[in-house]
């Protein structure tokens, strides 16, 4: 039984699952399902924050539960609740648990020097964040905590995924070089050399790290990422590449030069770049995709997105036109605030391209 299985990991897993011979069933809000699912995928309409909805669905019981939207020690307690009934769980986490040996972490990374200093490669072995209802990362801390010590009665692969990509993702970071290429930009400026490293964790990594635990029950913490952790400028010239694109790449040593210059969704000061020995360990892991094999799939979704969003929205806000005129043509990126208001709500404006223009003119870019 897959939690949450209608959203970006869940429908890799559910798919990874189904075609490795397992008897799925879907649990989701919606109770949809995803086109490329095998017919046998089984789908059930239940909201995991109903103990006795999840309870009923569950029924008599499953070999393996995977819960893709657990974000904090409560859903820990109600998986543990069905221990009598579930086999083994799989749980998603994040790589954000993680805090460098000074006490930094990602909650910190706004106060000056506040970015994280981990080892690299980052093992699971580095310590984690006090567990707490202040952040995300504190809550996902609570929810390890409270798996692993309930371990004897319910054996759980927690898996730490990193910068998750791939199709159905609300807050894609490749966004940020596609609809710059979508609108035709001449340049664009990448912080820190753009040599920043933030490891990302394709949707197909990360279900077949959810296929290979569900057939290997046992307690333990792994990361999830892809195999390889390449730099900002080289993820934008593999986005260029499938686009079609040539734009001229700005590098700035050091951070951002100015607000909304340069400050993409990887550009971190000090790379994150996770270990994957222990889930070869224990999993018998092998890579099956790199990041840029990914590509073509994630950058036709956002496409599609980009594109809907734009007939919803029909000729588009003043804002939008404004913008296209200082592009020096016409959006083709349509309203990416009504394509992703998640992206926004997280990042603000990634596409200030007046602020753009003004810095590279003043350097006499």
């Amino acid at each position: 039984m897959v939690i949450g299985a209608t959203g970006q990991i869940g429908r890799a897993a559910v798919g990874a699952l189904a075609r490795d011979g397992w008897e799925v069933t879907a649990l989701s809000r919606g109770g949809g399902r995803d086109e490329a699912w095998p017919d046998e995928v089984r789908t059930v309409r239940v909201d995991r924050s109903d103990d006795p909805a999840l309870a009923a669905a569950v029924g008599d019981g499953c070999d393996v539960l995977v819960d893709m939207v657990a974000y904090g020690p409560e859903h820990a307690r109600q998986l543990t609740a069905l221990a009598g009934r579930v086999g083994s769980a799989v749980v998603i986490s994040s790589v954000s648990v993680y805090e460098d040996d000074e006490g930094r972490t990602f909650d910190s990374q706004t106060e000056p020097d506040g970015f994280p200093r981990y080892p690299v490669p980052l093992t699971e072995d580095q310590r984690t964040i006090a567990p707490g209802e202040s952040s995300y990362s504190t809550r996902k801390a609570g929810l390890e905590r409270e798996l692993l010590a309930g371990a004897d009665r319910l054996p759980t692969t927690v898996l730490r995924a990193g910068a998750v990509h791939g199709p159905h993702c609300r807050t894609p970071r490749e966004l940020y070089f596609v609809k710059r290429n979508l609108d035709g930009r001449a340049r664009r400026v990448l912080a820190f050399g753009g040599g920043s490293r933030f490891h990302p964790a394709g949707v197909h990594t990360v279900a077949e790290l959810v296929r290979l635990a569900a057939a290997r029950p046992g307690t333990r913490v792994l990361n999830a990422v892809d195999p390889d952790a390449p730099t900002v400028a080289e993820i934008a010239g593999a986005i260029d590449a499938v686009m079609g694109a040539a734009p001229e790449t700005v590098l700035v040593d050091g951070p951002p030069p100015a607000p909304g210059v340069g400050d993409t969704p990887w550009s971190v000061p000090h790379p994150v770049v996770c270990d994957m020995a222990a889930a070869e360990r224990e999993l018998g892991y092998r890579p099956v995709t790199r990041y840029a094999d990914g590509l073509p799939e994630t950058i036709a979704w956002i496409e599609r997105r980009l594109a809907e969003a734009g007939r919803s929205a029909g000729s588009g806000t003043d804002r939008d036109r404004a913008d296209g005129a200082r592009t020096g043509g016409a959006r083709t990126g349509g309203d990416w605030r009504g394509a992703y208001p998640k992206m926004f709500a997280n990042y603000g404006d990634l596409f200030d391209y007046a602020s753009e223009d003004a810095w590279l003119a003043g350097r006499g870019a």
